[in-house]
């Protein structure tokens, strides 16, 4: 039996090859046996084959006893506010996120919306999966359960609607789920969206919905200068994630976000933790420390930042792959409700986006993540961190190698699921020295690489 679709966070592969219904019902019993789950969350994406996956895995959760409330098409979001509104014993949402549309997955949560991954669980169910199974005595129920109302009005929780006013927002789901909770936001916010790419379309009319990649997010910068919107979003196809565009149709780095929505939300709990990833930390922590707050490095990943987000009672984490999570959202990430904190920044200061973005990218300009492909990770990292170490200020081996000097920084790390190495710089003010110390950085990887 092949499981080459379980990964180290989720299961993703190609249909029907590496995951098919009659590889989803055996998921579904396994998932069952693992975990003792005995109310489970079930909800898919736009994607062709998710209805069909989605039914046989319910199949199997019931066959082992367990029952499913079905919230049909949906965002990963949903299912993680599902599992945990309705106190539910776990969630499962199949997705393949921004993959190839003739790929499918899971993600999978246990109680309160915790992840389940390959160390808590996710290694048990696919050592379970080619066992024999036997029927539960009794048979699990089906039910299918409306969740958008809920969540819609969880989401609306997160800003003053006093302070809200008119402002035009060009929105782009890529044909993913994302269009039909703006149309229920809609009816509640007085704003003027411009929609593109908005239906759910599992052919992916017009591509893969995957905003990071350049070539993706011409349409959504056009459509800003084209309409003089105030800005403009992006998601993925289960919007996990959202991206942003300023009103002159400039994409921003994830990261700079992660300094705003932590600047807005510590105004709002007057004080608090937030956990950010290391690889670019300094417009973060002036942030935070401006802001009241207090700023916590956590490894990179969601089970990590969502582990212990809940070990600091965090308000918000964020990361600059542009994953956001909050605590009153069961520490998840959302794709929702970040867009419609900047949305109220907006509102709230009368600036405009650039205004709010350009000052931190003055403040500290970053290379972006930037990828090489390294015959040996390990070795060619640990040459750069003796190299470089020397002289420096503080290293730390939180997630790759960090090392900082007094006016510039990076980190270095390896990908978990390729043969590529992650660099991103950024220095204090100084644009020319950041761009150079990228540079030397990348030459030295690829002297280092053709050495091995």
């Amino acid at each position: 039996m092949d499981l080459s679709c379980f990964k180290a966070y989720d299961l993703r592969g190609r249909v029907p090859d590496q995951l098919n219904p009659a590889l989803a019902e055996r998921i579904g019993r396994a998932y069952v046996e693992v975990t003792g789950a005995r109310k489970v969350i079930v909800g898919y994406d736009i994607r062709l084959s998710s209805p069909e996956i989605a039914e046989a895995l319910s199949s199997g959760l019931m066959a082992a006893g367990a029952d499913v409330f079905d919230i049909g098409l949906c965002g990963t979001e949903q299912v993680y506010f599902a599992t945990s509104h309705y106190k539910m014993d776990g969630g499962i949402m199949v997705t393949a996120s921004h993959n190839p549309k003739d790929h499918n997955g899971m993600k999978m949560v246990g109680p309160e919306s915790r992840p389940i991954s390959s160390d808590n669980g996710l290694n048990e169910i696919r050592d379970r999966v080619p066992e024999p199974f036997a029927d539960a005595p009794e048979q699990g129920r089906y039910e299918p359960l409306e969740v958008m109302s809920a969540y819609v009005d969880h989401l609306l929780g997160y800003v003053d609607a006093g302070v809200l006013t008119p402002l035009t927002i060009v929105c782009n789901a890529g044909n993913g789920g994302a269009g039909l909770v703006i149309d229920e936001l809609e009816q509640h916010l007085p704003f003027d969206f411009i929609k593109i790419h908005h239906q759910p379309d599992g052919h992916f009319p017009n591509g893969v919905p995957n905003p990071i990649l350049p070539e993706n997010r011409a349409v959504t910068a056009d459509a800003v200068i084209e309409q003089g919107a105030a800005m403009g979003i992006a998601w993925d196809g289960d919007y996990d994630r959202c991206f942003f565009f300023d009103e002159n149709g400039r994409f921003i780095e994830g990261y700079y976000i992660v300094g705003l929505l932590a600047d807005q939300f510590l105004r709002k709990t007057g004080g608090g933790k937030v956990i950010h990833d290391p690889r670019l930390t300094w417009n973060t922590l002036d942030l935070v420390k401006a802001a009241g707050g207090e700023a916590i490095e956590s490894k990179t990943g969601h089970a990590f930042i969502k582990q212990r987000m809940r070990d600091e009672d965090a308000v918000y984490g964020g990361e600059m792959s542009a994953h956001h999570y909050f605590r009153d959202f069961a520490y998840c990430d959302s794709g929702m409700i970040p867009w419609l904190l900047v949305a109220e920044r907006l509102c709230q200061s009368g600036q405009t986006l650039s205004s709010l973005i350009d000052a931190r990218i003055e403040a500290y300009p970053a290379s972006g993540e930037i990828n090489r492909t390294i015959d040996d990770p390990p070795k060619v990292i640990a040459a750069i961190e003796a190299k470089y170490s020397v002289g420096a200020k503080k290293v730390s081996h939180v997630d790759g190698v960090s090392i900082e000097f007094d006016d510039w920084r990076f980190n270095l790390r390896m990908s978990n699921t390729e043969p590529v190495v992650r660099l991103n710089v950024e220095s204090r003010a100084n644009i020319p020295l950041m761009k150079e110390k990228t540079e030397e950085l990348l030459a030295e990887m690829d002297r280092l690489n053709q050495e091995v």
